[in-house]
């Protein structure tokens, strides 16, 4: 279980006395449970991806509170880390090592010896499909074959808990419905809890047991798919998620901006 609770944090924009303090995120609060996968969505600049580094360690937050299976993120990271596998945009592998070799490195920086690595490499290798690519020099992979092997490494320890940032970018329809099933078999056959932001509304309607949809900063909505329906009263998710993430005046410019 990931749970946020109140978080802030801010960022200074500018230099010297011109410096100014932008708030990306003002607050946000939300709960991913076990053997489900939690949607985070928002507008570009509505502090997603910063709150997903501050839960994986990788921001100090200003204010609130990070549990990873109740270890606070900011007190006992690496007990925290522990528990946590990340896949972020940023999906560098090694290209001159083969898939097993990246997935075995991580595995190595996890404390676990070359066999278990590699033994956990093969089991990854058939719950993600990629057991061809295993041998394979990651240089010159596929969006969708460097994906697997990220994804991969990053449950080479076997974390109870996942964090996707925007996963499916530059992928394929093939590659995009394999990582689906990829998640649906971590949920249901190992209980884990998968949190993932994307702007994809389809992804979010197929694969989200709830969902949270932050905007300026704070949280604005959080609930499953059928009930942020009727709370907008509309029957398109996209429509509902425009209606919770946009204030009438955004709508507004933007449908203008359209219109021009």
């Amino acid at each position: 279980m990931i749970e946020v609770n109140n978080l802030s944090r801010h960022f200074s924009q500018g230099k010297g006395r011109k410096a100014t303090l932008v708030k990306a995120v003002d607050g946000v609060s939300w709960r991913a449970e076990d053997g489900a996968i939690t949607g985070l969505l928002g507008p570009n600049g509505a502090g997603k991806t910063t709150t997903l580094r501050m839960v994986a360690g990788l921001l100090q937050p200003d204010s609130g509170e990070l549990r990873v299976d109740g270890i606070d993120v900011v007190a006992q990271p690496r007990a925290a880390l522990a528990r946590l596998g990340v896949l972020s945009d940023a999906r560098g592998l090694y290209p001159r090592l083969t898939a097993r070799e990246n997935i075995v490195y991580y595995g190595r920086l996890h404390g676990m010896s070359p066999a278990e690595a590699s033994a956990r490499a093969d089991q990854l290798g058939r719950v993600l499909d990629m057991t061809a690519l295993l041998e394979r020099r990651t240089d010159g992979f596929s969006q969708g074959e460097r994906m697997k092997t990220a994804l991969a490494r990053a449950l080479v320890h076997n974390p109870p808990n996942i964090i996707l940032d925007e996963p499916t970018n530059g992928l394929d329809v093939l590659a995009t419905r394999s990582l689906r099933e990829a998640l649906r078999r971590l949920r249901d056959d190992e209980g884990k809890c998968i949190v993932f932001s994307t702007h994809i509304m389809q992804e979010v309607e197929r694969l989200c047991d709830r969902v949270v949809v932050v905007s300026h900063g704070r949280t604005v909505a959080d609930g499953s798919v059928p009930e942020l329906l009727a709370r907008t009263s509309e029957t398109d998710f996209e429509e509902a998620f425009v209606a919770l993430a946009f204030n009438p005046e955004e709508r507004a410019a933007a449908a203008q901006g359209s219109a021009a």
